[in-house]
């Protein structure tokens, strides 16, 4: 196994490895789920970057550690101690140092296990996703009094019928990687434990071709300029906006609380 980076740390939270020209990036908290911290967000976010640099890697696959989650979302733990989520040097590049970093290079995320919340976010910010049959898909925060910032909502919208987009986003429940498959928000669904291979037998489809005209191709389809895509930034600065807002609400406090305290949530609608 190749390291991107010998920090502790950064190998703790995330593991990197490099299959052929294939990087394989593992989120590495099986014990919480593979949450998001600030550990997780610097090892992704600095191993993505390895890979924009380094011409040898044509592609990435991003999985996680353990045979439960993906990504369970956001540590709440880390949230509740007051600590940062995000890169302490590329904020910039949001939610697991992933969601608002884009590369040039495919990127395929092998969900093996639930991806609720920040966990779609994960694949909605893919350009590829295959998934195992117990894997499943939704945008849960709207249980908590919250929303999906890290660009679960205007994505799921994007990359779904708006009917059946907009009934996750209101209703918060799941969706089964069968139903993904079926509405196009997933590209395969594989036996439990085969998703990895699954990943990587797609990128080397991938990777037998010429890498400069793959990676031209991928910043035409999404308009990308300087390593951003700017068409994106109004739905950002209108995701942070509503977010701040709801923030400062009773009932963004209630949701958190009812769920610790394993009771129906009381809602004000202030």
């Amino acid at each position: 196994m190749t390291q991107v980076d010998s920090d502790t740390v950064k190998e703790t939270a995330a593991l990197v490895e490099r299959r052929g020209n294939v990087m394989v990036i593992t989120i590495n908290r099986p014990e919480a789920r593979n949450a998001v911290n600030a550990a997780v967000s610097t090892a992704v976010g600095d191993a993505l970057e390895q890979a924009q640099e380094d011409p040898e890697v044509r592609a990435v696959v991003i999985t996680g550690a353990g045979d439960k989650s993906f990504c369970a979302g956001a540590d709440l733990k880390a949230i509740s101690r007051g600590e940062n989520l995000f890169h302490p040097d590329h904020s910039e590049w949001g939610f697991a140092g992933y969601v608002r970093h884009f590369i040039d290079k495919p990127t395929i995320a092998a969900v093996n296990g639930t991806a609720l919340g920040g966990g779609s976010e994960l694949a909605l910010a893919s350009d590829l996703v295959v998934a195992e049959e117990r894997a499943s898909f939704g945008l849960p925060e709207v249980k908590r009094g919250l929303i999906a910032g890290a660009g679960g909502v205007f994505r799921i919208v994007e990359q779904l019928p708006r009917k059946v987009a907009m009934e996750l986003v209101f209703t918060g429940e799941p969706m089964s990687a069968a139903e993904a498959l079926k509405w196009g928000l997933i590209n395969q669904v594989v036996p439990d434990g085969a998703v990895v291979d699954a990943a990587l037998a797609l990128a080397q489809r991938i990777t037998v071709n010429a890498p400069l005209a793959v990676q031209a191709s991928k910043r035409v389809a999404y308009g990308a300029d300087g390593g951003a895509i700017p068409a994106e930034n109004p739905s950002w600065e209108r995701t942070a906006r509503e977010f701040g807002v709801l923030l400062e609400s009773e009932d963004a406090k209630e949701g958190p609380l009812a769920f610790a305290e394993k009771r129906q949530p009381n809602w004000k609608a202030r």
